[in-house]
């Protein structure tokens, strides 16, 4: 008895020591793993990475930008019946353990005790808090050092947050394969619905993903998917969340998967960019990625469609007339199985952009080539669509108009074609047409019933462009079209491309006379100058593009024709520095030097700064800034930004109650006299009607702008504007190669530009030019800036009180000093004081 008893003392005093040594063996465990732990508070503070959304201004996507493809959901929004699926397949004891499921734990270690012995991978035990703990806070290292900290988190965790806490960023964190990051992204994933039309089978298997989410993709493994969904209804069933009659129809349905329709997406590769630049620089690459903004932008799709058109129609026209055939695509056997090696040949950047594909040339006749598509339809380029395909010679120069189709293509030829226009197709007569081919492409069977189709080959241009189309009153960029395709090229030639305007930076150097007291109808000399540079230089001396002169004209016309002596010759008289002062308050330029070559457009600006420069001459002399973000909204729907930002209390939580509209001020600042602004956008009227730029006279509405090449016409430019839409057009090579000789910008870019404003204008009514206050119009002859005689046509300009045509005007013309017959002025130096200081007199001043 003695004996028992000892042994029972030392059995309890074993178990002491025993318990005591695990106590310690797990405090000293605790205190191990637990100096280093992540701060699980943050889980209270958590969002989750989800999509910022960029809107056009009608509301249609324009861009997503996200690290994850995930859409949050609260908890309480969540169906009752996939939390269940989860529940039952993940951690059934969820609402009833503190974090860890000791029986599990014990279970998988049993169990894992034989999968070690076999070299097998471990099953896990965790729970969703472990599950929370481990992808939110640490990694999935397979290691007993992280399985510790995950079941000292998981505790901790359970008793920091609630329980629908925890399941909340669960159900949306946790990745269910496809890239689709919590349950919301996968159900539109894999089924194309919403959470609340998941049927029990669809829940089931979202549920089963998450052990292995590649292992039971329904595509490529449908029945490792089927069994594990089918595993998921009978844990349900045992659970008590589904009845076996539920299970059992669910079982027999197969898992289909539903493909996401894609989203309607506004094409509009550069504007996007350049929003997603501009948050970028402003929040930073995490908030943009991470945040879930909601940003609406001022693009207008149906303006963008029709910049992009007419932008990429023009360079394909520049293209085809000067650009040159150079060869094909690929070349590949055209008489063997050419169907399958066309379809190996990459389509080229840029195609897809204009619905373009690949064919390859089978043979060529006497009316043109005969083509194969990847489909294996037979079609015809009429040789009429190969005219245009000359080829450059070694000098550079184009080579002869080819006379037949093998001049241009030859069997095996791959090109890029597309339908021919209806007026080509309604030309031609039927043709032979292939009705059968064999596997190898070999004819079958031929028919003279049907016309076969034809195409027309087409070539990325090498030329490239811009753009912009800009609210005058507003700022707010309605379209950017950057160049023939984004694909081709992220570079944006509306926003990064520094060019020089040429004669379109000549109306802010008559605004500037304007407002010195010129007048539309103040005579200036067209006749050879020469201008000093400075010390040590050669003297200035511009040309006019003819090199011919036309005397003394009225300012209005040596605008209209971009008389580049005439300007010269005002710049002279006003001076450089009141010149660079307007360029720079407009915003063209932010420190123009002030050299007499600046006057004829030498600096160098983007399309979006002078596009919106001239925007401010037709808004009356308003300053705006172009925007593209009309607003940023967080996550929770608080506004971040408002690029609108003037003062109206009486517009934001207000009922209506039939009161009077706020009156919201107008906080433009003026930088410009309205009055001069005015006359300048008449005589950029002229420019259309008469000058320059009368190809834009199609548009047919009340229109104005201005014309733009460079020296050696590197440059092609056109900007103009209506009472509210102003847009600029630039043509040019991206390494500053000339257009050709005589390549002027009246001819490359106001086609465009005419384009486009036919396209963005045929739904607006015709609107005339605002006047402002104070001005007093008069007939006179657009020729000579005087009062029509009989016979002589007339128009009416606008004139500041006091300064009405024809007054004083002898007078002020013999008062000039100096011969007026000289054919070169003298000139002083360009850093010195204008020649005149105070205004000229009436519209008199031979200049």
């Amino acid at each position: 008895m003695a004996k028992l008893v000892r042994l029972v003392r030392f059995l309890f005093v074993c178990s002491v020591l025993l318990a005591i040594a695990g106590g310690v063996f797990v405090g000293l465990t605790i205190w191990y793993f637990g100096r280093d732990l992540p701060d699980y508070q943050t889980l209270a503070r958590y969002e989750p990475p989800i999509t910022t959304h960029v809107h056009a201004g009608d509301g249609r996507l324009l861009a997503e930008y996200a690290t994850e493809r995930r859409v949050f959901v609260p908890v309480s929004a969540i169906p009752k019946l996939v939390i269940d699926a989860f529940l039952s397949a993940e951690d059934k004891n969820f609402y009833s353990h503190h974090g860890i499921d000791p029986l599990s734990i014990v279970r998988a270690a049993i169990l894992d005790l034989g999968r070690w012995h076999d070299r097998r991978r471990p099953i896990g035990a965790s729970t969703i808090t472990q599950q929370v703990a481990k992808n939110m806070l640490l990694t999935n290292q397979l290691s007993v050092a992280r399985k510790v900290k995950e079941i000292l988190l998981a505790i901790r965790i359970d008793e920091s947050l609630s329980k629908d806490h925890i399941l909340e960023l669960y159900l949306n964190e946790i990745y269910l394969g496809a890239g689709s990051y919590g349950v919301a992204a996968a159900a539109l994933t894999y089924f194309d619905k919403p959470l609340d039309e998941l049927t029990l089978g669809e829940a089931a298997f979202l549920a089963g993903l998450p052990k292995a989410p590649s292992n039971y993709n329904p595509v490529r493994y449908p029945q490792a998917a089927e069994n594990r969904r089918n595993w998921v209804l009978d844990r349900m069933v045992e659970d008590g969340y589904a009845t076996a009659a539920e299970a059992a129809a669910a079982k027999a349905e197969p898992v289909v998967v539903r493909h996401r329709e894609a989203a309607e997406v506004v094409k509009a590769a550069y504007f996007a960019e350049e929003v997603r630049r501009e948050l970028l620089a402003r929040y930073g690459e995490r908030a943009l990625y991470e945040s879930g903004l909601s940003v609406r932008t001022s693009l207008d799709p149906p303006t963008q469609a029709a910049a992009n058109t007419a932008l990429r129609d023009g360079l394909i026209a520049y293209d085809h007339s000067h650009g040159g055939w150079r060869g094909p695509v690929a070349h590949i056997d055209a008489t063997g199985d050419w169907p399958l090696h066309l379809a190996a040949v990459a389509q080229p950047p840029g195609a897809d952009a204009m619905a373009w594909q690949l064919a390859v040339v089978l043979r060529t006749e006497g009316d043109g080539a005969r083509i194969g598509l990847k489909n294996g339809t037979v079609g015809l380029i009429p040789f009429a669509q190969l005219r245009w395909a000359r080829r450059r010679l070694a000098d550079g120069a184009l080579g002869a108009y080819p006379r037949s189709a093998r001049d241009v293509v030859k069997p095996g030829d791959v090109v890029l074609v597309a339908p021919a226009p209806e007026s080509a197709t309604a030309a031609t007569a039927s043709r032979v047409s292939v009705v059968g081919h064999s596997a190898g492409g070999r004819l079958l069977a031929r028919t003279r019933a049907a016309p076969l189709p034809l195409f027309e080959l087409c070539q990325i241009p090498g030329v490239s462009g811009a753009l912009v189309a800009i609210d005058p009153h507003t700022g707010r960029v309605l379209a950017i079209s950057g160049g023939f395709s984004f694909e081709i090229s992220q570079f944006d030639r509306a926003t990064q491309a520094e060019r020089q305007p040429g004669s379109a930076i000549k109306p802010f150097v008559y605004l500037t006379a304007l407002q010195h007291g010129f007048t539309p109808s103040t005579l200036v000399l067209d006749a050879p100058i020469s201008l000093p540079q400075g010390p040590g230089l050669p003297p200035w001396t511009p040309s006019d593009y003819e090199h011919a002169f036309m005397g003394p004209v009225p300012l209005r016309v040596a605008l209209e024709h971009s008389l580049n002596t005439a300007t010269a010759r005002v710049a002279q008289i006003i001076g450089m520095e009141a010149i660079g002062e307007t360029v720079e308050s407009f915003g063209i330029m932010d420190h123009m030097p002030r050299e007499y070559s600046m006057s004829l457009g030498a600096g160098e600006t983007t399309p979006l700064r002078l596009t919106a420069a001239y925007a401010m001459l037709v808004n009356g002399g308003k300053r705006i800034a172009p925007t593209l973000v009309d607003r940023v909204q967080d996550r929770n729907g608080l506004t971040v930004f408002r690029a609108d930002r003037r003062p109206c209390p009486g517009c934001s939580n207000v009922e209506w109650t039939h009161q009077k509209v706020p009156v919201i001020p107008d906080t433009r600042p003026q930088i410009a006299d309205p009055q001069s602004a005015f006359q300048i956008v008449q005589m950029m009227e002229g420019v259309v009607q008469r000058g320059t730029g009368v190809a834009v006279k199609a548009v047919d509405k009340p229109i104005a702008g201005k014309t733009g090449t460079t020296s050696d016409w590197r440059d092609a430019w056109f900007v103009g504007f209506t009472p509210d839409l102003a847009a600029g057009v630039y043509i040019g090579y991206d390494d500053h190669a000339s257009l050709g000789k005589g390549e002027q910008a009246a001819v490359v870019a106001a086609p465009v530009f005419r384009d486009f404003m036919i396209a963005a204008l045929k739904n607006s009514p015709p609107t005339e030019f605002r006047i402002p206050p104070g001005l007093q119009m008069y007939r006179v002859n657009p020729q000579t800036g005087l009062p029509p005689g009989p016979g002589e046509p007339g128009i009416w300009e606008a004139y500041k009180p006091g300064t009405a045509p024809g007054k004083d005007r002898d007078m002020a013309m013999h008062g000039m000093p100096g011969d007026q017959e000289t054919s070169q002025m003298s000139a002083p130096d360009a850093n010195a004081a204008p020649a005149s200081a105070a205004p000229a007199t009436g519209t008199g001043g031979l200049y």
